[in-house]
């Protein structure tokens, strides 16, 4: 009896942590990841030459506007169904996974972009 009850405690934290984790956005957050207002930022149009400012992540690499490319990253296992993206690319549930795809669009054009708006 007394394994159910630490069980259950045990789910019951697991869930809160997980949904306590996705439910704000970075602006709304504060936390880490999100955008530094002393950096200057580019502006960004919603799909430039090879970035999609829309989604912040390459066009080459952007399921939300190439759908052909979900089967492959659903086969990785890299597919957050809650927000119906790769979870690499899922910023709602870890903003700080942004970085790695600002860093590249800083490396080619000396400003960072924009956090994406979903």
């Amino acid at each position: 009896m007394k394994l159910t009850c630490v069980a259950s405690m045990s789910l019951f934290a697991a869930a809160a942590l997980i949904s306590a984790g996705c439910s704000k956005s970075p602006q709304q957050s504060g936390k880490a990841g999100s955008p530094d207002k002393s950096v200057q930022t580019a502006d960004v149009p919603a799909h430039g030459d090879w970035w999609c400012g829309e989604h912040g992540v390459p066009e080459e690499d952007c399921a939300q506007c190439d759908k052909d490319l979900v089967a492959k990253f659903k086969a990785k296992g890299d597919w957050c169904k809650e927000h119906n993206r790769p979870e690499s690319q899922c910023f709602i549930c870890g903003p700080a996974r942004f970085d790695k795809f600002a860093d590249r669009y800083e490396a080619k054009y000396g400003k960072k972009p924009p956090m994406p708006k979903d």
